[in-house]
């Protein structure tokens, strides 16, 4: 995790004043805001979403000339929707003293661990590379326009005296596509599944580390052995044969390949929870396959593996 320091200890260290960025200006770090001077500067221009992929530009190296405050906040959070109005209106009223960047913690899990995100809202700032912390939970506008005047008064010491102009960070460009990756993607899009899935593997022998080659395989091969099967049979079976893994573990691969990803974690847990010995074991093994699939970012995937182990201890 990037280095964390509270208001009183980034105080304690001033860095040497740095001159403004392209495109930004000197501030005087004083406290408050005259609204009335900035009514041009719309919340939009200073108010933008970042990702783990964008983070570092979004945010790190943007906070090295102005100061950037991070709204970490999901859409069934009932106090964010108090707080972030507030948040991106001051950010407009400041007139570019600071930019508001905002972390859906849903979109973001790997992110939000990483700070250490336990409930929300939560708000942090970045000053010159240096995380602070800010506050947690709905706030008064009094205190949060308090805690913001503080913070510029100590970017300002720590020589981060930028002002944003108001134009939205660039968008980090894509970096090309392997063309022999990209090539069994088109054959993945044509529905060729037998194109695509020799296409990964030409990819991967090649470069048997490639880790999203070697994911799009297996999800490949998924779908190939349900291709073929009759869904109405496998659901029946798994209806007629709770017991039995293979039929929980037919139908739980039928419903991951078609989409239903809930269902088909949900079945396995459950199977796992009331199995033993070799039965149990090779449905708790295709289930963490299926984590391995989705991915550690998929929200899915926590919630899977976290009731995956209740039943397990």
């Amino acid at each position: 995790m990037r280095g964390v320091v509270d208001l009183g200890a980034l105080a304690a260290k001033p860095q040497p004043a740095s001159a403004p960025a392209a495109g930004a200006t000197a501030g005087d770090g004083t406290g408050g805001a005259d609204s009335a001077d900035r009514a041009g500067q719309t919340a939009s221009s200073l108010v933008y979403d970042t990702s783990d992929a964008t983070f570092d530009a979004d945010v790190i190296e943007r906070s090295l000339t102005v100061p950037v405050v991070i709204d970490f906040w999901a859409e069934w959070c009932g106090p964010c929707k108090q707080l972030s109005p507030v948040l991106e209106r001051l950010a407009a009223e400041y007139g570019g003293r600071f930019v508001l960047a905002k972390l859906d913690v849903d979109a973001n899990p790997m992110l939000a661990q990483e700070f250490g995100v336990q409930s929300i809202p939560m708000v942090l700032a970045v000053v010159g590379g240096r995380l602070v912390p800010l506050f947690q939970g709905a706030q008064p506008e009094a205190q949060v326009r308090r805690l913001l005047d503080e913070l510029l008064r100590l970017a300002a010491e720590n020589g981060v005296t930028g002002t944003a102009t108001g134009e939205a960070p660039a968008e980090v460009p894509e970096p090309p596509m392997d063309p022999a990756l990209a090539a069994a993607y088109a054959a993945l899009e044509e529905n060729d599944l037998d194109g695509a899935a020799q296409a990964f593997r030409n990819v991967l022998a090649a470069d048997p580390g490639d880790t999203e080659a070697k994911l799009a395989l297996a999800q490949v091969e998924l779908m190939l052995s349900t291709r073929d099967v009759d869904a109405d049979q496998v659901r029946a079976d798994a209806e007629a044969k709770p017991e039995d893994a293979g039929a929980q573990i037919a139908a739980a691969e039928l419903d991951l390949a078609t989409g239903n990803v809930e269902p088909a974690i949900e079945r396995l847990v459950g199977y796992v929870a009331r199995s033993a010995g070799a039965d149990r074991d090779a449905a708790r093994v295709k289930l963490l396959s299926f984590f391995e699939l989705l991915g550690p970012d998929d929200p899915r995937t926590a919630a899977g593996r976290q009731a995956l182990t209740r039943v397990l201890f």
